[in-house]
């Protein structure tokens, strides 16, 4: 009888130490989806379905215990009112989600990677939701350039702030994530553009949340966008890799092992998204990856072209990792029509840089050299029918200026012979402020 209990037993541990446990809750919200992760300790089969009348989505997860919490969820503006568990059949759990409204839900599983372990993830989509921005606004008028502008259009600016959400990308010794890092270097760049005449900035992520490689050209696209640039601070093997680069997508091969390795790395971040593995969603990428490199030439003419100018900028304040633009197939810069780039700010995985890049005056200066370099560009290489190609088309010659240590607005309408007055006019400035590399634009006399 001894031996019997004693197999009994046994066997209920057995069963209860196979079980899955649900350890941890998280939740992003990003403005056309809601996701939400469950931290497991195992893999786990899973089945989800819908109901209506309410609206909910319902998970049943096989031998499965729920040992997290979700009181301390942030709901509001998620789609969820509330998350309620429970127990299905012998062993198994059942999540329910009460929804505000109807949504589209998509679950799959991940693997554990450097930063998690196994996970459940259910994204709830907004089937109404829309992610192009409004017509882009009118630069504000000025008192020299009101009568001529209106009909010029501005310069729409993409600027991708790498990873975001679930995928927090390269991680420092610090624990600094670089989704928080190229974040505020994006609204930084964000800032500066929207103060520049004849320019819209478009944000493709504004918060903590994920948006897949497709998805993020995809909005660039769908806004006309006139360039894509795409913010990262990547880490690599070797963490006495330093300094900042460009890249542009590659036609053929990487041209070196750095951006091999950085563009298999970042391109490999799309399986969290659920769009990994051989799902019919995933060939359907390659067909059009094979359809978008056989238009690029052109585009990549001017990908590179740009590539350099916000180069030589980061050069003047920052290390260099590379001279020149590398070229990889980074699967975020295959728009056909659009001039696209990909800023590395530096390695997050050596720790001056992962210092560097964790102060916001460091961070200013980045978005100012990228600032500097699209100007630029855009100035010499003006869009036809943009406000930019308009100021440079004037009667009157217009030259650029940067700004320098010890220069006042007084001194440089002296030094060229102009008044202040020409110079605010033409610049839309405010005031007598101004900072150092900043680029004028000053008429030719």
């Amino acid at each position: 009888m001894r031996k019997i209990l004693l197999l009994m037993a046994s066997l209920c541990f057995s069963v209860f130490s196979f079980a899955t446990d649900v350890e941890g809750i998280r939740l992003w919200k990003a403005p056309d989806n809601t996701r939400i992760v469950f931290d497991l300790s195992d893999s786990v089969d899973h089945k989800l379905f819908t109901l209506t009348n309410p609206n909910r989505v319902v998970v049943d997860l096989k031998s499965t215990n729920f040992k997290a919490s979700a009181t301390d969820l942030d709901l509001s503006e998620s789609g969820i009112a509330s998350i309620r568990t429970g127990k299905h059949g012998d062993d198994g759990l059942r999540i329910v989600l009460d929804l505000t409204s109807r949504l589209t839900p998509k679950s799959f599983v991940l693997k554990p990677n450097d930063q998690y372990g196994h996970r459940l993830v259910i994204d709830l989509g907004r089937p109404d939701s829309d992610q192009s921005i409004e017509a882009p606004e009118e630069v504000k008028e000025t008192r020299s350039t009101a009568e001529l502008k209106d009909s010029k259009r501005n310069l729409i600016i993409a600027i991708d702030a790498g990873h975001g959400g679930e995928d927090p990308g390269a991680t420092g010794r610090k624990k600094t994530k670089e989704k928080d890092v190229v974040l505020a270097i994006a609204k930084e760049l964000n800032s500066l553009l929207e103060a520049e005449p004849g320019y819209k900035p478009l944000m493709i992520r504004t918060g903590d949340y994920y948006i897949s490689l497709t998805g993020r050209r995809d909005k660039a696209r769908k806004n006309h966008a006139d360039l894509f640039v795409s913010i990262h601070a990547d880490a690599f093997t070797n963490p006495s890799a330093r300094g900042a680069s460009v890249y542009a997508l590659s036609e053929r091969g990487a041209t070196s092992a750095t951006a091999k390795y950085l563009a298999d790395k970042e391109n490999a971040t799309d399986v969290i998204g659920g769009v990994g593995g051989v799902s019919l969603e995933g060939k359907e990428e390659v067909l059009k990856s094979v359809l978008v490199d056989l238009s690029m030439s052109a585009t990549l003419s001017s990908s590179i072209a740009l590539g350099h100018g916000v180069l030589t900028n980061l050069g003047k304040m920052t290390t260099l990792h590379k001279t020149g633009v590398e070229q990889a197939g980074f699967a975020v810069l295959k728009s056909p029509d659009v001039p696209s780039i990909l800023v590395e700010t530096g390695f997050i995985s050596n720790p001056g840089e992962e210092k560097n890049l964790s102060s916001r005056h460091y961070r200013q200066k980045i978005a100012q050299a990228i600032f500097n370099g699209i100007t630029t560009y855009f100035y010499n290489n003006p869009e036809p029918g943009t406000y930019v190609a308009w100021v440079k088309n004037q009667a009157g010659r217009y030259k650029q200026y940067t700004v320098v240590k010890g220069d006042t607005l007084s001194d440089i309408a002296r030094k060229n012979g102009i008044s202040i007055d020409q110079i605010q006019a033409l610049n839309n400035l405010k005031d007598n402020n101004i900072r150092i590399g900043q680029i004028l634009k000053l008429p030719e006399v």
